[in-house]
């Protein structure tokens, strides 16, 4: 009897890497989102696509930066690629192959994409 509770709790303790992303991603949005990182952007939420193996940053886009003419696709890409670059806490994903998207909506019009850019594992390494 004591070795089965004991071989149901090293189980229960090992989590698949989709299972801690998720669970990760789910921790974060519901203790820290939605964060103002400044005036005119906020974070709503992280999401984990277990399918994929892709991290979702959604974000809002406010004020006047929610206007698709204040976007500089090329700009935001080459900077959104350097911070996944540096991100040391998704190290453990990179290795995997995980991938990286960044959505960023309107405040006015929550169905309308200012900017989407998914990054793989080809574009990080």
């Amino acid at each position: 009897m004591l070795m089965a509770t004991v071989i149901m709790a090293m189980v229960a303790c090992q989590e698949s890497l989709e299972q801690k992303a998720a669970k990760e991603a789910s921790t974060y949005t519901r203790k820290t989102c939605p964060i103002i990182l400044n005036e005119n952007v906020v974070m709503d939420s992280m999401t984990f696509d277990k399918d994929t193996h892709t991290f979702g940053y959604h974000y809002r886009l406010t004020g006047m930066m929610d206007n698709d003419s204040m976007i500089k696709p090329e700009e935001m890409r080459q900077q959104l690629l350097a911070g996944v670059k540096n991100m040391t806490t998704a190290r453990v994903y990179m290795e995997k192959g995980y991938n990286f998207q960044y959505v960023y909506r309107s405040e006015k019009d929550p169905n309308t994409i200012l900017f989407d850019v998914l990054f793989t594992e080809k574009d990080y390494k």
